[in-house]
């Protein structure tokens, strides 16, 4: 029997709607979360995820600022930029669209985003309040993610998860959620040795390499959990790192590529620009 289709496009209309509601009720006493992109450079990539991020913020009544910068833009003008948006109190979330062009400095800028700004959860002190399970802001891909297997209605505690791929904004974050889920981690990469023989027992499998069609069926234990955070061009097409077509008749669940995690990933992030304007009004 084929996988079940966990729909990325239906799990964040869910989202959107939730998020939508709390707007309400945050405008009726006087305030509108905000949310500021600074897109630096004219990468066609980035471009559409910006333009996808003002979508979700007109869908969900959020005011929504997109701040164009030049690629030649220096370290100085992008952080003086930052310091601006910190400084507006119509802004609750500040998003710096990665990546940057080579000259500039990603970590120093997004150090200069105040943490309860920074509704991407990429600052150190949510890092650390992700590290050791305190409140913080969570990064958007891997909480996304986590609602997507939460929705699946298996019971976490206990069970096997392998994660491929250890990058700050995916990898090691969704392991530290699997963790607090009481599942028990193992952390894949590209020195892992007989990598099949960790996939093979993983009860969820979470794939964020960046190469397409890199986990096959016979890496792929019966009726597992499958998430695929890939996103890859091949022949013009997006797909994932997970060979779908033949992984679908293994696994218990899946999420499609385009169509599965990226729709959560901003769906997410309207849900910490929210969280953020709220921490706004009970101050």
């Amino acid at each position: 029997m084929a996988a079940k289709i966990l729909d990325g496009k239906v799990l964040s209309a869910e989202i959107r709607e939730e998020v939508r509601k709390r707007v309400e009720k945050m405008k009726a006493c006087g305030v509108t979360p905000g949310l500021a992109v600074i897109l630096v450079g004219d990468d066609p990539a980035s471009e559409i995820y910006v333009r996808n991020k003002g979508k979700g913020c007109e869908e969900t009544g959020m005011l929504s600022r997109t701040i164009r910068m030049e690629s030649s833009t220096t370290q100085e003008q992008l952080e003086a930029a930052i310091q601006q948006l910190n400084e507006d109190p119509a802004i609750h979330g500040i998003l710096v669209q990665l990546p940057l062009p080579g000259h500039l400095d990603e970590n120093a800028a997004l150090a200069k985003i105040l943490p309860e700004k920074d509704v991407d959860g990429f600052h150190l002190v949510n890092a650390g309040h992700l590290m050791t399970g305190t409140e913080g802001v969570l990064p958007c891909t891997p909480k996304g993610a986590l609602y997507m297997i939460k929705s699946t209605g298996e019971t976490l505690s206990g069970r096997e998860a392998v994660v491929i791929g250890r990058s700050n904004i995916v990898g090691k974050p969704m392991a530290m959620l699997l963790l607090q889920e009481n599942c028990t981690v193992t952390v894949c990469h590209s020195r892992t040795k007989d990598l099949a023989e960790h996939t093979r027992r993983a009860d969820i499998l979470v794939a964020a390499v960046g190469k397409a069609g890199f986990v096959t069926a016979d890496m792929v234990k019966p009726g597992a959990i499958v998430i695929d955070v890939g996103i890859n061009r091949v022949d013009g097409k997006v797909c994932g790192d997970v060979d779908f077509e033949k992984v679908r008749e293994k696994a218990g669940w899946i999420t499609p590529v385009p169509g599965g995690v990226g729709k959560m990933t901003i769906a997410m992030l309207l849900s910490n620009t929210a969280d953020a304007a709220e921490r706004t009004l009970e101050r």
